[in-house]
């Protein structure tokens, strides 16, 4: 093996040791990620380097649900040699039959791997560490996204060699694509030593199509692997710029004028993301109840990690900046999400781009900024009346237009009305009674408590889906959380029920498998009421 942990020419040779057979390469890409063109480029490096070559594309969905493959096999014995004779190859990969699995994707790598096409024992991994988040993750009513550390592991362990790191950030930091990168990843891991390094560049200069950018990302990746001060399994992207992100909350937190005081140093980074979130969502003053709010159950927290605290500063943080229309229009107007689109789509700064925005406001939106006094019976009358959901308009707004950014930049400078609004004292009391039932379950029991914020969870969004997380909480609350600080029910009763009840809740997208599983009846001798509300 060579030093750098990728496949020598001599354990190649080995392979071959019973007689030659085609070298197979799988390519998964999502939409737009060039998979095709990758795959054009290892084909004209094949026969540029003299070799017999087939390709095949299986078509996916294209998007984030499922990738499009490609298919290769490349015979390693030169034409010349083979005296006419004509290699059988294959239309389609088999499962513990792949030489190289090549992933323009994170996600994707843990679906070869699910699907059978990395082996231990044969197959080089060449994968992008970066994320585009599928459909189920984003939809998800908690933290749907899935535990990348735990697919790189799993990609490191069960590929025979595997190169991983975030290749999406390597291309744009040379002003390059990913594919061209992939590409390098693979010239430089010798599975196929036929094909030599000059083929691949003649490969793209034969494309003709962004011929210095695409060698410049070609370098990268080649770089990548053949490197030897630069570990290929080792995501290096996050270090340098979690300090620079630290730095820069720190300076905001100089800036407001605000103090964490007593609260731990475990806490405290944690607490300066939810800070800055909550000074954005509404002021300073927002931001110190914040920290007062922390502090309170920081002081009832016996435990030295302070995990009940760190998880309460999360939760609290996305409670506390809570989604209606100024919320939406202020992250529709930043700076931040415009930059993201523009680096989306590929656009220069001097480009112009066209951003359409669908919203859809109800009554309820409309009735979150006015005074309470107005609201309640509005909402009361649209409820009797069955408009809640049928009371909506639709709009299609131009951001990117200069009437379309107003009405948008309009609807944030609203921030300083949300305090009179009906929706901000709904959140409030909601949020005071919740720290309330932290901190008396703090002094039964910590894990308790913790139970008791990860209720939290189901609190989110606008709509249906706040109604529906709401009426769980209320039901959790009514039959699990005060029988449980009234002494009505044991604690490992509530702990193990309220849990179990959470992931009820996140999992039913009804709401109503909550009040089926936990009905408004007595449970080991305790009497717990119906949750009316």
């Amino acid at each position: 093996m060579a030093p750098n942990g990728h496949l020598c020419s001599a354990e190649f040779s080995s392979r071959m040791k019973d007689g030659p057979r085609p070298i197979t390469v799988l390519i998964a890409a999502m939409g737009g990620e060039g998979g095709g063109v990758l795959t054009d480029w290892i084909v004209k490096a094949a026969e540029d380097a003299g070799v017999l070559v087939q390709s095949t594309s299986i078509p996916g969905v294209a998007q984030r649900t499922g990738a499009t493959t490609y298919y290769v096999e490349i015979f390693p014995v030169p034409s010349s040699e083979l005296n006419d004779r004509k290699p059988v190859f294959a239309l389609y990969p088999a499962a513990g039959d792949i030489d190289v699995m090549i992933a323009s994707e994170l996600l994707e790598a843990g679906r070869a791997i699910q699907n059978g096409f990395v082996s231990p024992d044969r197959t080089t991994l060449i994968a992008s560490t970066h994320r585009v988040y599928t459909i189920g993750e984003r939809s998800d009513m908690a933290d749907g996204r899935l535990d990348e550390e735990r697919l790189r592991k799993t990609a490191t362990e069960l590929a025979q060699h595997a190169v991983l790191d975030d290749m999406r950030r390597i291309a744009e930091e040379v002003g390059s694509v990913l594919n061209a990168v992939l590409l390098g990843a693979l010239a430089a891991a010798p599975v196929a030593p036929m094909v030599k390094k000059e083929n691949f560049i003649s490969a793209i200069r034969a494309g003709g199509k962004a011929v210095g950018s695409n060698l410049a990302g070609f370098e990268a990746g080649f770089e990548l692997v053949s490197g030897v001060n630069r570990p290929v399994t080792i995501h290096e992207a996050d270090s340098s710029h979690k300090e620079t992100a630290e730095t820069k909350t720190s300076v905001k937190l100089g800036s407001l004028g605000l103090g964490i005081g007593s609260v731990p140093k475990s806490v405290r980074e944690i607490m300066e993301h939810g800070i800055q979130r909550v000074a954005s969502f509404q002021d300073q003053a927002y931001a110190q109840l914040y920290i007062d709010r922390v502090a309170l159950v920081s002081e009832i927290d016996p435990e030295n990690d302070k995990s009940l605290t760190k998880e309460l500063a999360r939760q609290l943080a996305l409670r506390m900046a809570y989604e209606d229309v100024v919320r939406v229009a202020q992250l529709k107007t930043s700076r931040e999400r415009t930059d993201k689109v523009r680096a989306e789509v590929g656009a220069g700064s001097a480009e112009p781009i066209q951003v359409t925005e669908f919203l859809k406001p109800g009554i309820e939106e409309a009735c979150s900024l006015l005074p309470g006094i107005v609201a309640r019976p509005l909402l009361r009358w649209s409820s009797r009346k069955n408009l809640i959901d049928k009371l909506h308009i639709g709009l299609a707004i131009k951001s990117s237009s200069i009437t379309g950014f107003f009405v948008l930049w309009f609807l944030a400078r609203l921030r300083p009305l949300r305090r009179w609004g009906h929706r901000y004292g709904e959140e409030q009391q909601l949020i005071e009674s919740w720290i309330k039932h932290v901190c008396a379950a703090g002094a039964k029991s910590p894990e308790l408590a913790l139970r008791i914020v990860s209720c939290a969870r189901l609190i989110k969004g606008y709509g249906e889906t706040h109604r529906r997380g709401l009426n769980n909480y209320k039901i959790i609350e009514k039959r699990l959380i005060n029988p449980a600080l009234d002494g009505q029910i044991t604690l490992e009763e509530a702990i193990n029920q309220i849990g179990e009840a959470v992931e009820v809740a996140l999992s039913d997208p009804e709401g109503s498998a909550v009040g089926d599983t936990f009905p408004s009846q007595a449970t080991t001798g305790s009497v717990v009421g119906s949750a009316a509300e």
